[in-house]
C-alpha cells in the first residue's frame, strides 16, 4: 500500500532561478529567502526522506474539459518561458516520470464524479512552476520520479478537492509507492501595473499589492503552521477577494489529498513570506504526522461517487 509521506505548499517564482547577482540587485544586494528556504528543504527533506515519486500539483498548468496528469516514462529537454525568457531560457530538465501511479490516479476518476486523463505526449509542454521546483528540488537526484498534475478552469473548490481524493486513493493503491505531494504556488497574486512594477521587485512584503492581502496572507500562514486546514478551507470565499493563484486550486489539491478539514498537520515555514512584484510567497512543509494526515491513522478510502459521463470538447 503506497503513503503519501510529506507535501508542501511552495512558490515557483521566476526570481529564484535568475542568477545570483541578478538576484541581488533586484532585492538591495541581499539573497532572497525563497532561494535560501529551497536550499534548506532539499537538505532536510528532498536528500533525507525515504521516497520515490514526488507529484506537483502545477498552478500554471490549466486544462478545460478535464484534469491532466503526465505519464512519460521520462521528461528531457530544455525549457524556455514564454512569459518571462530573458530569465528562464534553456533551462536544461531530465528526470524520470511514473507512469503507474498517473494511471492510476486515471483509473480513480469515475469513482470521484470527476474526469482525469493520464497523458503521454513527447510534446505536451511543461510549466515553469513544475521546473522550477526541480531545479532546486530534484536535480542530481536521478532515481527521484516526477510527475505535474494541472489544475481545471473550469473546475471549482468542489471540483480540485475531488482530484486530490483520487489522488490519495491512487497513492493508496500503487504497491509501496511513497510519494511526496507539492502544491506549487502563490497566496495572494495580484500583480502591480507595468508602468509600477519595477520599484516593487524587491521581496520586502511592504511591496505586496494592497495591505489587505497581506494580512489575508499571513493570516492563513498561521492557520497552516497551526494545522488549522479546517479554517484555510473554511474560508476559502474570503480568500477569492484578493486572488489567489489559480484560485488556490493547487492547494485544494494538496488539501483533497490529505483529508480536507479533518488535516492537522501543521507546517513549517521555510524562508519568509515575501514579495514578487505584488503577489504573497511563502515555502510551507507539512510532514506527515505519526498518526496520519488526519490524526486517524491512514485514511480509509471514501464512497464511489455516482457515475457520470465523460464531457466531450465543444
Amino acid at each position: 500500500m503506497g503513503e503519501i509521506v510529506g507535501a508542501g505548499l511552495l512558490a515557483h517564482v521566476p526570481t529564484i532561478v535568475l542568477p545570483e547577482p541578478a538576484r541581488l540587485e533586484l532585492n538591495g544586494g541581499e539573497e532572497i529567502t525563497l532561494v535560501t528556504g529551497l536550499r534548506r528543504l532539499r537538505h532536510d527533506v528532498f536528500e533525507a526522506l525515504d521516497y520515490d515519486t514526488v507529484v506537483v500539483l502545477d498552478s500554471h498548468w490549466a486544462t478545460t474539459v478535464e484534469f491532466v496528469v503526465t505519464a512519460h516514462s521520462r521528461r528531457a529537454g530544455l525549457f524556455t518561458s514564454e512569459e518571462l525568457p530573458r530569465g528562464m531560457c534553456r533551462m536544461l530538465y531530465d528526470y524520470p516520470g511514473d507512469p503507474e501511479l498517473a494511471h492510476a490516479l486515471a483509473s480513480f476518476a469515475e469513482r470521484h464524479g470527476t474526469w482525469i486523463t493520464a497523458v503521454d505526449d513527447p510534446y505536451l509542454p511543461v510549466h515553469y512552476a513544475t521546473i522550477n521546483l526541480w531545479k532546486f528540488l530534484g536535480e542530481g537526484l536521478p532515481d527521484k520520479k516526477w510527475l505535474s498534475i494541472g489544475v481545471c478552469q473550469t473546475g471549482d473548490t468542489e471540483d480540485h478537492l475531488r482530484l486530490g481524493r483520487a489522488l490519495a486513493e491512487a497513492v493508496a493503491a500503487t504497491p509501496s509507492r511513497r510519494v511526496l505531494l507539492i502544491a506549487s504556488g502563490a497566496l495572494s497574486h495580484s500583480f502591480w501595473p507595468l508602468r509600477e512594477l519595477r520599484a516593487h521587485e524587491s521581496s520586502d512584503p511592504a511591496h505586496i499589492r494592497t495591505p489587505e492581502a497581506r494580512a489575508a496572507d499571513l493570516r492563513r500562514i498561521d492557520w497552516f503552521k497551526e494545522g488549522r486546514h479546517d479554517a484555510v478551507l473554511r474560508a476559502m470565499p474570503e480568500f477569492a477577494r484578493f486572488k489567489p493563484e489559480a484560485r488556490f486550486a493547487h492547494y485544494l489539491m494538496l488539501a483533497g489529498a490529505l483529508g480536507e478539514d479533518a488535516c492537522t498537520a501543521p507546517a513549517r515555514q521555510y524562508g519568509a513570506y515575501e514579495n514578487a512584484i505584488g503577489t504573497g510567497q511563502a515555502h510551507l512543509w507539512f510532514d506527515r504526522p505519526a498518526d496520519g494526515w488526519t490524526g486517524t491513522g491512514p485514511p480509509a478510502p471514501p464512497p464511489p461517487r455516482t457515475p457520470h459521463s465523460r464531457p466531450r470538447k465543444a
